[in-house]
């Protein structure tokens, strides 16, 4: 079973959560204090983390950081912070998705069970696109850039795919929040920027020449190789 660490410094939310989480057949593991948690990463080796933002010991945002330094397990932030600048900052940070609180138990899991199913590919997805060194694999959940895999999160793979098909098509932002999130949430424009620029530095590294993601002005954005 797909194992879940919940970083969560309340004990009675943490339980709550690793009970509804254990209900819907996962492996949970709760971890209260921010220093714990990298080690805890290293001998559990979660398939996705619950990552509480306000934490003793290390704030979860430089948790987040370091992890996405090394791995690129799905990580969804929990905060009960409701200002934008927060949401966007931690998924600058590489994570996935966001839950603020409160929030239901059962929308928990049903977001669990979506990022891990997006991050597995286990829909019915076939070879997306395959264009100058680009390839785009749904059905494995993987890109490559000129042989070179693609180190991306579940949202980041999204954009790429989405951004490729077909290559050289401009997606405004409202088309790519579409692609990005099936669940209907409210965010705003810059989270698709915030999203983008990972993205593209992501893609620098194996092309450093070249801006691959071309930002028209007004518009919205371009894959160019």
């Amino acid at each position: 079973m797909p194992t879940i660490l919940i970083v969560e410094d309340e004990p009675k939310l943490a339980a709550v959560l690793s009970d509804y989480l254990r209900a819907a057949s996962y492996e949970t593991e709760i971890v209260g204090d921010g220093l714990a948690v990298m080690s805890t990463v290293q001998r559990l080796k979660p398939d996705l983390i619950l990552l509480d933002l306000m934490l003793p010991g290390r704030d979860g945002l430089e948790i987040c950081r370091e992890l996405r330094v090394t791995s690129d397990v799905p990580i969804i932030m929990v905060t009960a912070r409701v200002e934008e600048i927060d949401r966007l900052l931690g998924l600058e940070m590489g994570a996935d998705d966001y839950l603020c609180k409160p929030f239901s138990p059962r929308e928990v899991v049903a977001r669990v069970r979506a990022i891990l199913r997006r991050a597995r590919g286990t829909g019915n997805g076939t070879a997306q696109a395959e264009a100058n060194g680009l390839v785009v694999d749904e059905s494995q959940y993987q890109a490559r850039l000129d042989g070179h895999t693609l180190d991306l999160t579940p949202v980041e793979f999204r954009l790429l795919s989405a951004l490729a098909s077909p290559v050289g098509q401009i997606f405004s932002r409202d088309r790519l929040l579409d692609h990005l999130y099936d669940d209907h949430r409210v965010v705003t424009d810059r989270t698709v920027d915030s999203h983008v620029k990972n993205l593209r530095r992501k893609l620098e590294a194996v092309r450093p020449e070249q801006d691959l993601i071309r930002s028209i002005y007004g518009v919205g954005y371009r894959l160019e190789l």
